[in-house]
């Protein structure tokens, strides 16, 4: 049986400042077009690091430095604008594996619960010292902590929250229902048998 449970993120933090920031933002429209998520990494805020002759822009997804950061630092309303979840998929198929924000639009948050990405919030005074710490230091490693509700480094540290229903979920590895219908197939398979409307099926 796999272990999908998901307690702490560690590891180095990337900064997007800026309120509002829309799912279109962080992935326009035009790729929406690819048939699986599996090229989604290369696509996330494309119009803002490269212009239209595809050149890079300084932009943090852009910087050396931060290529190997796994927890990204928003401001409020993150993920807001139309429910797609290509915006969570390209995020985390780019590196990151867990968000901290100071609020999230709520089927955002939602569809990075269903990919077992954290999305949890914190005071805007804290986000705003996560923020700056980081933009001083892009090598502190910070630690997401979904056991005692923490986001903490050296230099900083507050209390996460989160829908309880989404941290259980995370927690006892409850997001991945793909995984968990494929590790309990004789039951699905005994429940199917049971139901009236699919017993006769295909006889």
């Amino acid at each position: 049986m796999s272990d999908n449970k998901i307690v702490q993120i560690t590891g180095k933090a990337i900064v997007i400042p800026g309120d509002d920031i829309d799912t279109d933002r962080i992935i326009p429209a035009r790729f929406l077009k690819e048939i699986t998520f599996t090229n989604l990494g290369k696509y996330p805020f494309f119009d803002e690091r490269f212009d239209v002759e595809l050149k890079e822009k300084p932009h943090p997804f852009n910087d050396p430095s931060c290529q190997d950061a796994r927890i990204l630092l928003v401001n409020k309303n993150f993920g807001c604008g139309s429910s797609r979840e290509h915006a969570p998929q390209s995020l985390n198929r780019w590196g990151i594996d867990a968000i901290v924000g100071e609020s999230f639009a709520e089927i955002f948050a939602s569809n990075c619960i269903t990919l077992g990405i954290p999305a949890v919030t914190v005071s805007s005074e804290r986000i705003r010292a996560f923020q700056a710490a980081t933009l001083k230091d892009v090598n502190l490693i910070w630690t997401v902590n979904l056991e005692n509700s923490t986001v903490s480094s050296a230099k900083a540290s507050a209390e996460l929250h989160m829908p309880e229903h989404h941290k259980n979920t995370l927690r006892k590895g409850l997001w991945d229902s793909t995984s968990l219908l494929l590790e309990n197939e004789d039951r699905v398979r005994q429940l199917y048998d049971q139901l009236p409307y699919t017993s006769n099926y295909g006889s």
